[in-house]
């Protein structure tokens, strides 16, 4: 099996590594020269891991006509608004029958899509070729071969236990999941939990705040997944509360950094330039918010998030609101 990655930020260079470690043959696309060139000759990301030796046999180009020729295995790692108009320009290259990966955890902006929704609509790809990856995978980790374990999700088991099969390595453990839709949902909502822990860090609020953000945040991830189709043991898994965990209580997380720059004050749009990469809750909360106000979810934590990103809630009030929220009982809907 060959692999082809496209995008060569943080996550997609690292995972082009994993492949390369797991035995599988992998070209990485870098949209820029220099950048392929220094992935390649110097094996190193400068711009996205500076510092970080990569291994030898990565191959890295700056032409996705080439990274594509012949791959068995596409693997997708760009920013989740980005997809759509880059699978248009790559759509002729793809060879047919390849698997198709989505390294992606954000929900489209203007259709409220998953990115394996977007996949299958642009590239007219049946669903059993498209499948995910995700789970606890911070990248700064992984990149030095720290343990960590993640989800392959595919609708067709066999297209699970080929990427399994792909990427799995000493270091990086792999499980197989046929719940795309949880799978995906948690990778993109986690986000946007991360950005509210970030702010309430940056208050100094202590870990009685972040474990309720956390764990009703989870309990809002469940709520719409369950809604949507996705099986709830799904969010009790590495690509629910795994997932969660590792984004709202590293910070390595770029979405807990773009909280914590908010809560120190920052304009979001300085927030997210102090951040240095996407930040994918950001442009997620709305289509999350607007998924769930169609099928009838509260989302208390995202409501906020949203209200404080999009509509300029000031930081106390944000925190004023969920305070006063109204007594429930732990588990509704």
């Amino acid at each position: 099996m060959r692999a082809a990655v496209l995008g060569a930020g943080s996550w997609g260079t690292t995972f082009a590594q994993v492949l390369c470690d797991a035995g599988t043959p992998t070209v990485l696309f870098a949209r820029r020269p220099q950048l392929a060139k220094a992935i390649a000759e110097q094996h190193e990301n400068p711009d996205y891991l500076p510092g970080v030796g990569l291994t030898p046999s990565l191959a890295a180009v700056a032409d996705a006509g080439d990274a594509l020729a012949d791959a068995d295995l596409v693997v997708f790692a760009v920013p989740a608004q980005t997809l759509r108009a880059n699978l248009a320009d790559w759509a002729p290259l793809i060879p047919p029958g390849a698997l198709l990966v989505s390294l992606l955890k954000g929900i489209e902006l203007g259709t409220g899509k998953r990115m394996s929704e977007v996949i299958t609509e642009v590239l007219g790809a049946d669903l059993g070729r498209v499948a995910v990856i995700t789970g606890p995978n911070l990248a700064g980790e992984i990149v030095e071969r720290q343990f960590t374990a993640t989800v392959a999700a595919c609708t067709d088991p066999g297209g699970a236990l080929a990427l399994q099969g792909a990427c799995h390595t000493p270091y990086f453990r792999v499980y197989t999941n046929t719940d795309v839709i949880g799978c995906e949902l948690g990778g993109a909502v986690k986000n946007i939990i991360a950005i509210a822990v970030g702010i309430a860090v940056a208050l100094g609020l202590g870990d009685n705040t972040r474990a309720t953000l956390i764990t009703r945040g989870l309990a809002e991830i469940a709520r719409l997944g369950t809604a949507l189709g996705a099986q709830p043991q799904t969010f009790a898994g590495l690509a629910g509360m795994g997932d969660l965990v590792a984004t709202c209580s590293s910070p390595l997380s770029r979405n807990r950094t773009f909280g914590e720059n908010l809560g120190r004050g920052l304009s979001v749009a300085s927030a997210a330039s102090a951040t240095g990469q996407t930040a994918e809750g950001l442009a997620s909360c709305g289509p999350v918010l607007e998924l769930a106000r169609a099928h009838g979810v509260e989302m208390p934590i995202t409501e906020v998030v949203a209200a404080v990103t999009r509509d300029g809630l000031p930081i106390t009030a944000a925190a004023s609101m969920l305070a006063s929220r109204a007594a429930k009982p732990e588990w509704y809907q």
